[in-house]
């Protein structure tokens, strides 16, 4: 699937630098990780790994049966100091790309001003965190020291 790209971002700036969890699924099958805490001078984890077409293809029916690339972001909630999000969606001819702020829960999703388009976005996301973070531990011991 050589049009077909996915990238999550989640982070902010605050009192331990910049923490962030970044993930992006490339066409070559690439799957790239990268999370940053600096809280306790934590190092940031950074992995890499080749999934299969078939998995690629899994996570374009999941982001297809979504719906989100239908959605609009004009109406969900600006980045703001308590972080952002990002997600990149390129599908065939289609690239799409959300920026909203943080959700802390899913009572931010239903006080905005667009409580059914967010709330897409949000169990989107939830499911593609799953997904890799389920991959990642499949594949790599992770252990904390």
């Amino acid at each position: 699937m050589d049009d077909f790209y996915v990238r999550y971002y989640v982070g902010h700036k605050g009192r331990f630098g910049h923490e962030f969890l970044e993930f992006e699924f490339r066409p070559c099958g690439k799957l790239r990780y990268a999370n940053n805490s600096n809280y306790k001078n934590d190092t940031c984890i950074r992995k890499e790994m080749t999934v299969s077409r078939e998995m690629l293809n899994e996570v374009a029916r999941i982001i297809k049966e979504s719906e989100v690339m239908k959605e609009d972001d004009r109406n969900w909630p600006e980045p703001d100091r308590e972080g952002r999000q990002e997600l990149e969606i390129v599908y065939g001819d289609d690239h799409t790309s959300f920026t909203t702020s943080k959700i802390g829960s899913l009572l931010d999703v239903q006080n905005s001003k667009d409580p059914d388009g967010f709330r897409n976005f949000y169990y989107l996301v939830q499911d593609l965190k799953c997904l890799v973070f389920s991959l990642i531990t499949l594949h790599m011991k992770v252990k904390p020291i």
